[in-house]
């Protein structure tokens, strides 16, 4: 059964733990984000395509899409 695209994530800082929800762009990587709280500037950790799969809560749509595709083989 495939799940449901996610639309938003909470992103955790690592820096200071402050946590936003956040809109994940559908055609798009989200390479940098600023934390409201502490104003470090994040970068995907190493082997991690954006900051919603190094940070959030949900993966960007095409990580989601590819668990999906993957749990139904």
């Amino acid at each position: 059964m495939r799940k449901e695209i996610l639309r938003t994530s909470k992103i955790k800082c690592p820096h200071c733990g402050f946590e936003k929800k956040e809109e994940i762009p559908i055609d798009a990587c989200v390479h940098f984000y600023v934390c409201e709280s502490c104003k470090e500037k994040l970068k995907p950790s190493e082997g991690k395509c954006c900051v919603f799969c190094s940070y959030g809560d949900a993966k960007c749509p095409p990580k989601q899409l590819e668990e999906n595709n993957r749990s139904k083989d």
